[in-house]
């Protein structure tokens, strides 16, 4: 009952406001003509005044009162019988606003609302979440609450603190995960990630410890492999982490959805992206941003400085492709990333912001590219806008 009061004062309420500029519209319009008809006469006092003092000539008197008097008589010969015209309008405007709204609205509501459902507190909606991630969120956070040394709690609700961006809390969530079931890949490459996106996607020496630990459980594991030749990367040691992006790529299916990223790592780091081979059974040598197989040998006989010019007209390439046709996901993330290994933040910025234009942050690749982007520490300011 309370709720359809408040619908019935609101409803009131903005009734008059409506109104109220047509309610006071002929009262506005006799005090306009009053207050024009009042000027024109203190026009005449004044002009009066002035051929007195002498400031002006009888003849410009003469001119000024008849122009003035010509306006005052059309001020003063409106017909008040034109005023009911928009009178008539005006009742019909306050009829429409008064009935034929509030039961539009009150008819559109009853069809596609639910007046017959009740508010739901905070309990049942947990009781049911559906698909709401806040809501299940919730719900996991309670459960834990209650039961702390619940892992499997922590392991559900650990790649969904990190899906969400709550990077701290998945690390927390990561580690109570193993410490209470114990370490496994997936796990300790979850928690290697959160610890990189702390850091601006920096490899730091803990991120590496657990990515090694993950080894040890699971020597062909590609996600801690090219992490570990990232660290290389970033430390300065180009050499080694050549080497490490190759083993990836050599032990890598040849339709491997990283592979892509290996090359361009090892190309990077002076190397020919042999595992790139167009050639090879499932590859998609029209893939943006893919070396074709004449890039490959090209590069063999290159110098150091020669590669690196030629790996710099393959991102151009590929940035002039994505500018022609930017429905790429995995095109926008290998370009953003070629950027930032080049040291090039602008354009990796740049790069970025056209990406999210793409795809926006609401949607899947969206929070993706932002991931990216924290993780090669670029900034995001201003990026989706």
């Amino acid at each position: 009952m309370l709720f359809w009061i408040l619908v019935a004062a609101l409803t009131a309420a903005l009734a008059v406001i409506l109104l109220y500029p047509l309610l006071r519209g002929a009262k506005a319009a006799d005090n306009i003509r009053a207050g024009e008809a009042a000027v024109y006469r203190d026009q005449l006092r004044e002009l009066d005044r002035d051929l007195d003092g002498g400031l002006i000539t009888p003849e410009e008197a003469d001119y000024a009162r008849a122009e003035i008097g010509r306006r005052l008589i059309a001020v003063s010969a409106e017909e008040p019988a034109e005023t009911p015209k928009p009178a008539r309008r005006h009742r019909f405007t306050e009829a429409f606003v008064l009935l034929v709204l509030p039961v539009l609205g009150l008819c559109l509501y009853l069809t596609t609302g639910r007046p017959d459902l009740p508010s739901q507190p905070l309990e049942a909606r947990l009781e049911n979440p559906g698909n709401d991630v806040a809501v299940l969120i919730t719900k996991a956070e309670r459960h834990l609450a209650e039961k702390p040394d619940d892992g499997k709690g922590w392991d559900v609700l650990a790649p969904i603190y990190f899906r969400t961006m709550r990077v701290n809390d998945a690390q927390v969530a990561y580690r109570n995960a193993i410490r209470l079931l114990g370490p496994s890949p997936v796990r300790l490459d979850g928690l290697a990630e959160t610890l990189m996106a702390v850091s601006d996607g920096v490899v730091t020496e803990e991120a590496r410890q657990v990515l090694e630990q993950s080894l040890t459980l699971q020597p062909d594991n590609p996600r801690a492999r090219f992490y570990i030749a990232l660290s290389m990367e970033q430390a300065g040691r180009p050499d080694e982490a050549r080497q490490a992006f190759e083993a990836l790529a050599k032990q890598s299916p040849s339709d491997a959805p990283w592979l892509p990223l290996v090359n361009q790592h090892i190309a990077m780091n002076g190397g020919a992206p042999a595992g790139a081979n167009p050639a090879a059974p499932g590859a998609n040598p029209s893939a943006p941003g893919n070396p074709t197989q004449q890039d490959v040998a090209a590069a063999e006989n290159m110098s150091a400085g020669d590669r690196q010019q030629m790996i710099r007209g393959m991102v151009e390439s590929l940035d002039a492709k994505l500018s022609e046709d930017p429905n790429n996901f995995e095109g926008w993330v290998r370009l953003v990333r070629s950027y930032a290994v080049l040291n090039d933040k602008d354009r990796a910025a740049g790069a970025l912001k056209r990406g999210l234009a793409a795809f926006p942050p609401p949607g899947e690749e969206g929070r993706q590219l932002l991931a990216l982007a924290r993780e090669l520490g670029i900034a995001t300011e201003g990026a989706t806008q």
